[in-house]
This record gives C-alpha cells, sequence and structure tokens, in this order.
C-alpha cells in the first residue's frame, strides 16, 4: 500500500488562469501548504486530449443538459435541444474554451493531495466558491452568464476529484518519465518521524 504522503493530484491551470497572468500566484498555493509539484508544463491542448480528459457518459450529458433547460425556462429562453445535446454542448463548450490558449498541467505529490487541492481550489462556480480559495478569490464567473452567453464557465483551474481520477488524468497529459521522483528539504519537516538532523 502506498504511503498517503506519496498522494498525487492533477491540475489544470486553465485559459483564463494563464491570459490572467494568475500562474504564479496559483502555483503558490499549492507550494504554501507543502504540496510538492512532481510534473508541470505548459502546452497547446488538443481537443482529442479534453475529450479524453473529460470523459463524459450520456447520463452525465442528460443530467447537465436537464439543468440547462431548467435555466433557460427561468430566463424565458427558448427550448431548441433536447437535455442530451444541451449537455454534450457543455463539452464542446470546454473544449473551445481550453484549446484557446496555452494551459499549465501539473502534478502536485502530499499527503492527502487531492483533497487539499480541492480544498484550496473551491467550489466549482466562482460566484459561489468560499472566499480564501483560488476560484474564489480570483475570478467572478457564474454558471448563469456562462450559460446564457453560451460558453464554458471560467474558473480558472481543474483538479481531480479522487487519486484514481487524478492517475488517469495525469496519463493524458504527462507522460511517465515528465514525472520527477526527488526530495524536498520541507518534507522533513512535514514527516519525519523524529526530526533527526534539523538541529547542527
Amino acid at each position: 500500500m502506498q504511503h498517503p504522503k506519496k498522494e498525487r493530484s492533477f491540475i489544470i491551470i486553465k485559459p483564463d488562469g494563464v491570459q490572467r497572468g494568475l500562474i504564479g500566484e496559483i502555483v503558490g498555493r499549492f507550494e504554501r501548504t507543502g504540496l510538492k509539484t512532481v510534473g508541470m508544463k505548459m502546452i497547446n491542448a488538443t481537443e482529442d486530449q479534453c475529450w479524453t480528459h473529460y470523459n463524459k457518459d450520456d447520463a452525465w450529458f442528460i443530467s447537465k443538459g436537464e439543468r440547462t433547460i431548467e435555466d433557460r425556462t427561468k430566463n424565458d429562453l427558448p427550448i431548441e435541444k433536447e437535455a442530451i445535446d444541451y449537455g454534450k454542448e457543455i463539452i464542446e463548450q470546454l473544449v473551445v474554451f481550453m484549446t484557446a490558449s496555452p494551459v499549465v498541467v501539473m502534478v502536485v505529490e502530499g499527503n492527502n493531495a487531492v483533497d487539499v487541492v480541492t480544498k484550496l481550489v473551491g467550489g466549482t462556480e466562482p460566484t459561489t466558491a468560499d472566499i480564501g480559495t483560488i476560484r474564489g478569490d480570483l475570478t467572478l464567473d457564474s454558471y448563469n452568464i456562462a450559460g446564457l452567453d453560451g460558453r464554458a464557465v471560467r474558473n480558472l483551474i481543474h483538479c481531480s476529484e479522487s487519486p484514481e481520477e487524478a492517475e488517469r488524468e495525469t496519463a493524458i497529459w504527462f507522460d511517465a518519465s515528465e514525472l520527477i521522483n526527488y526530495t524536498l528539504v520541507t518534507e522533513r519537516m512535514l514527516y519525519d518521524v523524529n526530526l533527526d538532523g534539523i538541529k547542527e
């Protein structure tokens, strides 16, 4: 069994994070917790990578499409498609957004990395994300306005929801050789049992 301090999470700093010059701010938040970056690069995402990454099925498309129909009904907008088509449109809009600019993809490692990253990132809708989180502090988009404008919500960042998802997503964006195993000096303070050698 792998030690919890070796857990990894996958992150994408999306085009809005790159274009607004927030890469350093975002990466710094992860580093300050003690998470270790084991892979990071700026790339132009491909459509194939994005569709493989989002990996949604018909049940997801229908569920999200029904929510879109509810929003359109509340705003007195016409219903022109089936729920499944509105759901697929969400991913289509995400693919357009994710390929509009370079993105930064990264893998971080540390105790409960997935939960720690999720806590730092905040809820997926910026206007309802908690203050103190990346999305709550650094942007203001909402599902409602994104839906009305027919575009993807601009929420700066993607993070994995589970260690298993992190492993699957990492394989889409990184070759195994691009992930580096090394020791940070700070890991001794975070994880060493006896703190041997801290004093000279």
